[in-house]
């Protein structure tokens, strides 16, 4: 067996004996789950989240995969892996080609002799690169297809993205681990949209800073009082919530947690599962650009729910 199924099949004799404790359980008895909520069945729909959560870090495109993230700061790089080229990717063939900037845009040129595709066809010469603020953002597949490469713009600086199969951060991945599922963090809260469209500022773990749209702010109780964070347009008709918490550095996560939700119907009733709260990419790697929790959305509430602290190191 090994070790993805390993983990699967201890995460299958985890959900078994919880399930099992579950009837004598004292935290759910002190705090009942609403009556119309089977805990054992929302149990097990946890496991499942969860797994799927693992298998989407470490699929083909999951942030695991990440393997570089290389600032563009004169007017021409040659790229490769090693000491002979300008920027050193870290990881690829040790020559790969040449990267251009100019008031225009960014350009790169294919090493001759060296396999660079373009949407999966041989790349044959100079290609524009399209940055994610684009709907079509530019990949390049080197490595017979193992290695990706594109390009990304924050505030008014651009990089080149790396994203390999073998990221040391994909094959050191270390596991997941949470908070036993507990059906009492599902709290029932309020959108409470703004009169008028505003965004919000957010640093990410690079430093720069970037704008948010920010429809409204999430309303919930909880332990006798009101509690509110602040929530961005993750698009898609979805929010995402960025947070942090009393266990912020102290069981979950540091630089905080995100938690993704429907946009809310008319009502603007939904329901806060904290439960389905996550770290973002850069608790496991380091070339990640995570936006980081507003000041608003630093809460004096610990909220021991959801993923916590990874137990590896971000690479």
């Amino acid at each position: 067996m090994d070790g993805q199924g390993m983990r699967s099949w201890r995460g299958l004799m985890w959900l078994v004996a919880l399930i099992a404790f579950l009837p004598g359980c004292q935290r759910e008895a002190a705090a009942p789950a609403a009556p119309d909520l089977d805990a054992a069945a929302y149990v097990r729909g946890e496991h499942v989240w969860r797994l799927e959560r693992e298998r989407a870090l470490l699929a083909d495109d999951g942030w695991t995969t990440l393997a570089g993230l290389h600032w563009l700061e004169l007017r021409a790089h040659h790229l490769g892996n090693g000491d002979r080229v300008g920027l050193d990717l870290g990881i690829g063939p040790p020559r790969l080609g040449l990267v251009q900037q100019d008031a225009q845009g960014v350009t790169f040129t294919p090493e001759p002799g060296v396999a660079v595709t373009l949407d999966g066809n041989p790349l044959r010469g100079r290609v524009r690169m399209h940055s994610d603020r684009t709907p079509g953002p530019t990949v390049l597949g080197f490595d017979d297809g193992r290695g990706r490469l594109s390009l990304i713009e924050r505030g008014d600086r651009r990089a080149l993205r790396v994203r390999h199969l073998d990221a040391p951060a994909r094959l050191r991945f270390a596991g997941l681990r949470f908070w036993p599922a507990a059906p009492t963090w599902r709290l029932p809260a309020r959108f409470i949209a703004h009169p008028e469209a505003r965004a919000l500022e957010i640093v990410d773990i690079q430093g720069h800073l970037q704008m948010m749209a920010n429809p409204g702010r999430l309303a919930f109780e909880r332990e006798g009082r009101t509690w509110e964070l602040e929530a961005v347009d993750a698009g898609d008709g979805h929010l995402m919530l960025m947070f942090a918490d009393g266990t912020s550095g102290h069981g979950s996560y540091g630089a905080g947690r995100y938690l993704d939700l429907p946009t809310p119907g008319p009502d603007g009733d939904l329901v806060l599962d904290f439960n389905r709260a996550y770290n973002p990419p850069c608790a496991y790697s380091r070339h990640a650009t995570c936006p980081l929790p507003p000041l608003d959305n630093r809460l004096g509430l610990a909220i021991d729910a959801g993923e916590q602290a990874y137990p590896g190191v971000a690479l």
